[in-house]
């Protein structure tokens, strides 16, 4: 039997617990990082778009996307939700605009930036083989 859906507010209060720092997937990216890059900083507000990642000093900048919320072709970010879609699809689509300003924006300053998503990070010998070399050039 199908679960009933939570009605608005209860919805709503899930939703403000959603973490937008120190995910899970963040941390699994600072684990990689911690190992041969250290001296990053974190969130920073003063960088456009926030990173998660910030090599201040280089101009180099990752973002970790949740593959639901920045909409990735895999297959948990391309699953449509059942109840509020048009909501969902219009979130996820205001998202993937923010996300090609801030990258914009970034580069305009002389920063370079690499985007980092959830289901990546299932293989982390893939993801350090891609940041070190992000980080060599």
């Amino acid at each position: 039997m199908k679960k009933p859906a939570a009605p608005a507010a209860d919805r709503s209060a899930i939703m403000r617990a959603v973490p937008s720092k120190n995910t899970t997937p963040e941390r699994a990216l600072r684990k990689i990082l911690r190992r041969f890059a250290p001296g990053y900083r974190l969130h920073r507000a003063d960088v456009p778009g926030n990173p998660d990642v910030a090599f201040i000093g280089r101009k180099l900048a990752i973002f970790v996307y949740g593959c639901f919320w920045h909409g990735h072709d895999c297959r948990r970010g391309a699953r449509t939700p059942k109840a509020n879609a048009d909501y969902w699809l219009a979130k996820v689509a205001r998202n993937r605009a923010r996300d090609i300003r801030n990258r914009e924006r970034l580069e305009s300053e002389g920063w370079r930036a690499l985007v980092v998503w959830e289901c990546e990070l299932r293989e982390p010998a893939k993801v350090e083989r891609g940041l070190r070399e992000f980080l060599r050039d």
